[in-house]
């Protein structure tokens, strides 16, 4: 028999996808007012992979990863997913959005998005919502999967979660002394 133990904290990490009309720093101050101290934003990146959200925000996305210094249990994503949901919905003109939010947790071992899409790679977590594990952490690296989504498979993302796994390492020790 196995013995049953929490597994440690998360760190909680947005994607934010968003169109020319949006103000980043609005967004980033409900990010932290939603959900704790931002401790890391990155730079804007040309969102190029994918049309999904064209017809309904436009053209020429960007999109920005965002971190929140306080870690979560990993069990609130769920939560956590219909609070950006409703924070998606804030934003919206005639109907539309104009910001994508999606949350997820950065663990040792890997990046979990949470989205609200089943399918047969992502088990359901409850509420509406799905879990999608998009990148695994092994020999020093993030590794994609046959369906973790483009932009996540391209360097450039997986050195921004090799960093925040830094800032996320950090955080666990700091949360260590605390105790």
């Amino acid at each position: 028999m196995s013995t049953l133990k929490e597994p440690k904290p998360v760190k909680l990490v947005f994607s934010v996808i968003y169109n020319k009309a949006t103000d980043t720093d609005i967004i980033k101050g409900r990010l932290n007012s939603m959900f704790g101290e931002i401790d890391f934003e990155s730079d804007q990146l040309n969102f190029e992979h994918s049309d999904y959200y064209t017809k309904e925000m436009g053209g020429n996305l960007k999109r920005k990863f965002f971190s929140i210094k306080k870690l979560i249990n990993r069990e609130e994503i769920v939560n956590l997913k219909r609070l950006a949901n409703e924070l998606e919905n804030e934003y919206m003109v005639e109907s539309r959005r104009c910001i994508n939010v999606d949350p997820g947790y950065l663990a040792h071992e890997h990046l979990i998005l949470a989205t609200g899409k089943g399918f047969a790679h992502r088990p359901y977590l409850g509420k509406g919502v799905y879990a999608e594990l998009t990148l695994i952490y092994t020999q020093n690296e993030y590794h994609s999967l046959d369906w973790t989504y483009p932009d996540y498979k391209e360097n450039e993302v997986k050195d921004i979660f090799k960093h925040l796994r830094k800032i996320y390492i950090s955080n666990l020790c700091e949360d260590k002394q605390d105790d």
